[in-house]
């Protein structure tokens, strides 16, 4: 005898429904936002990426009543629409804090500390991955990568850069954050809340005094590789290849450090081939078995 869904513990449940609009005052403010993002590209389609940022910092994150939204000014589909806001992780699918904490634990900062540091902030705000505080302020996310591996540990407070980590610093960070006590990134944009950012990121100016100045760019450590490429080279140094410190040393006649050929090896120092050295003959090449 054959038993009901009902009777085996299954529920089919019921469709979903359609998703509400936004209020009439919400909704014509976004519509003249949306206008102006969407003038700026010859398709109208090209506009879904920033509009979801925009529907974003209306409520922190991309609710279905968004999507519906986007769907709607674009002439899409809301599964058009879901499909693009599924796959990028900068946009929300439920409520979260006003400062997004991303830990960085993907392999050289996780190396680094960046598993330590993550570890200490689920333990010290009492939530998991993807979990906000009970006071609304703080969300916290490993993410893959920050895109700054040289400087690791490396923590994205709303995509803004905090350097060089520790769990002491990101545990004094995120108290201050909570406490609302001013919070400065190493590099780049004052802070400002994720709806703010959101909307930063939909393509509107940043209206703050001294945003525009605080602009983010690389750091040195990341120009290093750029300024190699360009000859833009720092003087040389003389190293010791064994103890480290560096030393002036009396030259020979040739003009090297004397003492630098005392325990060379082939990770110390070039050595001179024919290639390099026209005093440096390559001798005749023997055959297999044969003398030279």
């Amino acid at each position: 005898m054959s038993t009901s869904s009902s009777e085996r513990g299954v529920s089919l449940g019921m469709p979903e429904l359609p998703a509400p609009d936004y209020p009439d005052d919400v909704r014509a403010r976004l519509e003249a936002d949306a206008r102006e993002i969407i003038a700026r590209y010859p398709d109208s389609r090209s506009a879904l990426l920033p509009l979801l940022h925009l529907v974003q910092s209306e409520e922190g994150h991309v609710s279905r009543t968004g999507m519906r939204f986007c769907a709607d000014v674009l002439g899409l589909t809301t599964a058009e629409v879901a499909a693009v806001a599924t796959f990028y992780t900068m946009y929300r699918r439920k409520p979260g804090g006003d400062y997004q904490v991303g830990v960085c634990t993907n392999t050289l900062c996780a190396v680094m500390g960046g598993d330590a540091i993550f570890e200490t902030l689920q333990e010290h705000l009492g939530v998991g991955n993807g979990g906000t505080t009970d006071d609304g302020k703080v969300t916290l996310e490993h993410i893959e990568c920050n895109a700054a591996c040289d400087y690791a540990p490396v923590v994205m407070v709303n995509w803004e850069f905090f350097d060089n980590q520790t769990p002491g610093s990101v545990t004094r960070m995120v108290d201050d954050l909570r406490a609302g006590r001013p919070v400065s990134p190493t590099r780049g944009a004052p802070l400002c809340t994720f709806k703010e950012t959101s909307r930063i990121l939909a393509g509107f100016p940043d209206e703050r005094e001294g945003a525009t100045e605080g602009g983010g760019s690389a750091g040195p450590a990341s120009l290093a590789g750029l300024r190699l490429a360009r000859g833009e080279t720092a003087p040389a140094r003389v190293v010791h290849p064994r103890e480290g410190g560096p030393h002036d040393e009396p030259r020979d006649a040739t003009g090297r450090d004397a003492s630098a050929t005392k325990h060379l090896s082939s990770h110390d120092a070039p050595q001179d081939t024919s290639a390099s050295d026209p005093s440096h003959p390559a001798g005749p090449v023997a055959e297999e078995g044969e003398e030279s």
